[in-house]
């Protein structure tokens, strides 16, 4: 059938079965889109608790040679300094790692807000 022979309800039914068409790919590219950045959030959340818990262990050993320099009972103090300043090194680094690949997460799903104006003005061009 000649598009000018077409009924006004036939082209009304095709336009919505594309909008209901275009709509279900939208939704689809913006799950996978969010569970994309949400492996990101995983991967940074695990760093900084990698760092976390570094730190901590960093502090405890700073007590333990507070302790044992205030103590002086035995030069162990040095042997804890070292491993305090170590873990501190380590905390540094992992709570650094976390951070830059926080900065890599984009929570909105921009192709998808990109392909949803698209849509909008063909939608528009396609009703005029």
């Amino acid at each position: 059938m000649p598009a000018s022979e077409r009924s006004v309800s036939d082209v009304l039914q095709d336009i919505i079965r594309n909008v209901q068409e275009i709509v279900r790919l939208e939704v689809r590219l913006a799950k996978t889109e969010l569970r994309e950045e949400a492996v990101k959030a995983k991967s940074a959340g695990l760093w900084i608790g990698a760092g976390a818990v570094a730190a901590i262990f960093a502090m405890l050993f700073f007590l333990v040679m507070i302790v044992d320099a205030l103590a002086l009972v035995m030069p162990s103090w040095a042997a804890a300094l070292i491993v305090a300043a170590t873990l501190a090194i380590v905390a540094g680094g992992t709570l650094v790692a976390g951070q830059k690949r926080f900065k890599k997460i984009h929570p909105t799903p921009e192709r998808t807000v990109e392909n949803i104006q698209e849509n909008a003005e063909w939608l528009t061009q396609q009703t005029k």
